[in-house]
């Protein structure tokens, strides 16, 4: 756990970013197979379309149009 500049406990560091209920059962949009959680950039990422689909306030975009390409 990390202090925030108040010197507060910052519990955010500790909560994934996204319910791991919805991540259970989201799917990549192009693919229609498994997204692996990328913690390090918050992103869900398809190995299979060489996406990542960022994440806003705990909500997966989910759009083809703003995800990022993977490097190859």
């Amino acid at each position: 756990m990390t202090d925030d500049a108040a010197g507060e406990p910052d519990e955010t560091a500790e909560r994934p970013v996204v319910d791991r209920r919805l991540l259970e059962i989201l799917v990549c949009p192009v693919t229609r197979g498994p997204l692996v959680y990328d913690a390090a950039r918050r992103e869900l990422v398809s190995k299979g379309a060489g996406l990542a689909f960022q994440i806003h306030d705990g909500i997966p975009v989910m759009l083809i149009d703003e995800a990022r390409k993977l490097d190859p």
